[in-house]
């Protein structure tokens, strides 16, 4: 369960990176570089499969009862389904 944690707080940092790359369309121009492409790729690439996994993996623990309040923070768990639910309302908009 240490790892769903880790692999739980990844996807948040990429959900926030999402977020960032979904206000970088209305904000002024980012210089481009290592900085502003890391946000992109992790906020467009990587939060959408990931959030994805994880809370497949959350759904499935719950189903079987295993899932307990240690492995995984409740705050931590409804975010990322929230976050799901934005990005696909965005990205399938």
């Amino acid at each position: 369960m240490p790892k769903l944690l880790f692999f739980s707080r990844v996807a948040f940092i990429c959900n926030i990176c999402f977020l960032l790359t979904w206000f970088m369309r209305y904000l002024p121009p980012v210089e481009p570089g290592h900085f502003a492409s890391t946000i992109v790729i992790l906020g467009i690439g990587l939060s959408v499969i990931m959030n994805v996994i994880i809370n497949f993996f959350i759904i499935v623990l719950l189903l079987q009862r295993k899932l307990q309040k240690e492995h995984i923070p409740q705050w931590l768990a409804i975010a990322n389904a929230l976050f799901l639910i934005v990005q696909l309302i965005l990205l399938l908009k």
